[in-house]
């Protein structure tokens, strides 16, 4: 990924991605991301884009391993954070799904993930301490909550699943308030033209339908033009 799409997909969001997708690819279709409602610890930021660094978490009931195992996986962990390509995003399968209730991501830990370079989380799971998160650390999270229960670190650099969305280590993650979405590796090349073809597109529409005095006729005459524009 350059740094002009870098910079492009910071500037748009994720319904945009999902859609100049389909643009690059060609054909409706596309359905590598995310169901359901997801909430986001700061809805008017911008998304968080980077390559994924995946892990598997649980909060409901105490580790049954030996502490000294759970402490060298949670080092572990850790060490995968602050590795790997960059931007990089955090994203976490929470097991207990979907009656998770062990918040990993708040305050402390949004923290300690940003200055390892990390630049936004994505989970099914639980966030908290809203309103003392770090700027510019999104957290696109499956539901708020006020505990961390017995969370603990399950598994590292597996393939995870966050609400229908099956997420590999290194996979290319788009997210903002609407959801997530996994950028297919074949038209990442494609995706700069794809973005710039379809906002240049909506132009044709929404143009004139911000002008006063539109009316059907230029409606009618918008459409056409938008939909040639698509054929």
């Amino acid at each position: 990924m350059n740094n002009g799409l870098l910079k492009l997909l910071q500037s748009v969001d994720t319904p945009t991605v999902c859609n100049a997708i389909e643009v690059a690819q060609g054909q409706r279709g596309f359905d590598q991301f995310t169901r359901g409602t997801m909430l986001c610890s700061d809805p008017n930021g911008g998304p968080m884009v980077g390559y994924a660094r995946t892990a598997k978490i649980a909060a409901l009931e105490p580790p049954q391993e030996a502490p000294e195992v759970i402490k060298a996986r949670r080092m572990a962990y850790y060490k995968h954070m602050s590795e790997g390509r960059r931007p990089a995003v955090t994203v976490i399968e929470d097991v207990d799904f979907p009656n998770c209730i062990g918040a990993y991501w708040g305050e402390i830990n949004t923290t300690v993930h940003k200055g390892l370079g990390v630049g936004g989380a994505l989970t099914n799971g639980v966030m908290r301490d809203l309103g003392d998160l770090p700027a510019e650390f999104p957290v696109v999270a499956g539901s708020v909550g006020p505990s961390h229960g017995f969370v603990h670190v399950r598994e590292i650099g597996d393939e995870v699943e966050v609400l229908g969305l099956r997420i590999r280590d290194g996979d290319l993650i788009h997210a903002d308030r609407h959801g997530a979405l996994v950028v297919p590796p074949e038209v990442i090349e494609l995706l700069e033209d794809a973005i710039h073809k379809l906002l240049d597109t909506e132009k044709l529409i929404l143009e004139p339908a911000r002008q006063e005095g539109f009316d059907f006729e230029a409606f009618e005459a918008a459409w056409a033009a938008f939909e040639a524009s698509r054929t």
